[in-house]
């Protein structure tokens, strides 16, 4: 197995409501559920190649819960990534290279029936955690803007954090509310629904404390 780490920050929007059912093995707030993933990796390596700096979009599409499969993805990843970078990406997103279940991608490995090929176009990601204000975007394909729940009576922010000490994706994370929409090989869109922003840290083993 090749030995990999990769630390940065993490955009995940979906089509339930905020607190997204997932996180708490409940089903999805509408039955199906289909997301937009935007990842900066800061720092990072896979074997001796390095990862940092890359960005990368992951987009799922699932017509029931996910754990029940039957589930279509892509992957878009920024150009100026070398060859060797783009393969050890693709490898990490596929969950090859990774203890079973270990990470959110080998377990969405296993309910994702549909790969389309990825698609290597320029990614632009803002991601502010601590102020829960993000976006992604990728010209005339991905766009995601999202921000802090805000309070419906006094429309003051509201914090609420979700903390996942075995979670196979992050150990903390901010929710929001975010709209997205997708058009190519998967076509969605969704407003109003789940956000959140996190800190990833994770290797071949799992998430890292």
């Amino acid at each position: 197995m090749i030995e990999w780490e990769l630390k940065g920050r993490e955009l995940a929007t979906c089509n339930c409501d905020s607190g997204c059912p997932c996180q708490f093995n409940s089903l999805p707030t509408n039955g199906s559920c289909c997301a937009i993933v935007g990842i900066a990796v800061d720092a990072g390596r896979f074997g001796d190649v390095p990862l940092n700096g890359l960005r990368a979009v992951f987009v799922g599409s699932w017509p029931g819960a996910i754990h029940q499969g039957n589930g279509r993805a892509m992957l878009v990843i920024d150009p100026q990534s070398t060859a060797a970078q783009r393969e050890a990406l693709l490898k990490i997103f596929a969950g090859e290279e990774t203890e079973p279940g270990a990470t959110i991608f080998n377990v969405f490995a296993t309910v994702i029936d549909e790969i389309a090929p990825p698609i290597f176009a320029p990614v632009r990601l803002d991601i502010d955690i601590e102020r829960r204000r993000g976006r992604i975007e990728v010209d005339n394909l991905i766009e995601v803007s999202a921000g802090p729940i805000l309070n419906p009576v006094t429309g003051a922010e509201h914090r609420a954090r979700i903390d996942m000490p075995n979670g196979f994706e992050y150990r903390i994370a901010e929710v929001g509310r975010g709209k997205g929409k997708v058009a190519g090989p998967l076509s969605f869109g969704y407003d109003g629904s789940h956000a959140h922003f996190c800190r990833l840290h994770m290797s071949h083993r799992g998430v890292l404390a």
